[in-house]
């Protein structure tokens, strides 16, 4: 068996997203699993290059983990023929500029999401790497969350019928960081660094509804700041200007309709921290991040609306809990391995850069549509 190494400069590593998802349980895992076995005699072995600005943290994750390489010199990471992709966490902010420089130095790229600020520069980016002659790949995680590979498993299957709708709920309380510290870094309330729930999860659920689903053909999108003053790491209050809320409609080519509330300023009430209940004529399913319940026609009990009398049954109870049938790993090291099976074995991978940018396309028209306050219509993007 040989073993090939495949160098990966990661940026945005410090960050806690790109350190424990992508670096610790994902590029990590598959060395600790002794390399990704490409079935062909050969075992890739993830070789990570750790980029970002801030040297001591380089040095510290590198140090705790027994790595060899860290810089903090984008431009000569990318210069290094001996590194073969590029991957981006950074804030939204910084990632463009990076990508591009990446896609010119001729490294295959994979990114966290939006990939751009605007349709615009996301375009532009795959237009960019369709041009050079890379692979090219957009994180699209919770496509590979136990619960929407149930979710899936059933929709493959035929068990709902036709799909009517579909309702998400997304959130948490995120501590305003004054008596307890928030759970999520500062920036992502404040508009001028690229943050904001739209831009965040908007993305998310332009890829869970088309994979699952259908295209988004239309948005309609309430978005507010509910919490209008945070406190920052430092400890010191700031004006949060991006939104922490949104509200959204999105009608489904086909016909169904969904509905996914996202909110930063909501307490769990709820199995999961993001559910989505599919109604179908022949039955309902809820699935989480794990979980997935599901409600066949034949067996819909009868409800009776009667408000002068206490419920007689617990509709909690009358779902049946769709089962496992397969060994699911994390999310993010699942499409890790195919993002690496396509660039090193060619083999199709379709969430690319065109498929991220239809994630920035309905977060731009999301935010469009509660400006304006009306329904708009989401074209088809095309290079």
């Amino acid at each position: 068996m040989t073993r090939r190494t495949v160098r990966i400069a990661m940026n945005g590593v410090t960050g806690r997203m790109g350190y424990r998802q992508h670096l610790v349980r994902s590029v990590l895992a598959l060395r600790e699993q002794g390399g990704l076995d490409l079935g062909n005699g050969d075992v890739l072995w993830p070789e990570p290059v750790l980029v970002g600005r801030r040297e001591h943290a380089l040095r510290a994750l590198a140090e705790r983990h027994g790595l060899d390489h860290w810089t903090t010199d984008l431009d000569a990471v990318l210069a290094d023929d001996t590194v073969d992709i590029y991957f981006d966490a950074q804030v939204t902010s910084a990632r463009a500029e990076a990508l591009t420089k990446a896609i010119a130095a001729g490294k295959h790229v994979y990114t966290e999401k939006p990939t751009a600020a605007d349709l615009a520069g996301a375009l532009e980016l795959a237009r960019l790497a369709e041009a050079a002659g890379i692979r090219h790949g957009v994180v699209q995680d919770k496509l590979f969350l136990p619960g929407l590979l149930k979710l899936k498993r059933l929709i493959d299957g035929g068990f709902f019928g036709e799909i009517l709708s579909v309702r998400g709920e997304f959130g948490y309380w995120v501590f305003e960081g004054d008596w307890q510290d928030a759970q999520r870094p500062s920036w992502n309330y404040r508009a001028e660094d690229g943050g904001g729930i739209v831009v965040d999860m908007f993305p998310h659920w332009e890829y869970v509804l088309h994979e699952l689903f259908g295209r988004v053909t239309s948005v309609s999108a309430h978005v507010t700041t509910h919490i209008p003053r945070r406190w920052d790491e430092q400890g010191k209050p700031y004006e949060a200007t991006a939104d922490d809320a949104a509200y959204g409609v999105f009608e489904l080519e086909g016909g169904a309709v969904a509905q996914i509330n996202s909110s930063w300023a909501v307490r769990v009430h709820r199995d999961e921290l993001v559910e989505f209940q599919v109604d179908g004529t022949h039955g309902s399913a809820v699935a989480g991040l794990r979980g997935c319940r599901v409600q066949h026609r034949s067996t819909t009990p009868k409800p009776v609306w009667n408000p002068d009398i206490p419920a007689t049954e617990s509709f909690r109870e009358q779902w049946q809990e769709v089962p496992d049938n397969a060994e699911f790993d994390n999310g993010f090291k699942a499409q890790w391995e195919l993002f690496l099976r396509h660039v090193v074995l060619g083999e199709p991978y379709h969430w690319d850069l065109l498929a991220g940018a239809r994630g920035v396309q309905l977060a731009e028209l999301g935010l469009r549509s509660a400006a304006e306050g009306r329904r708009l219509a989401v074209p088809e993007v095309s290079l």
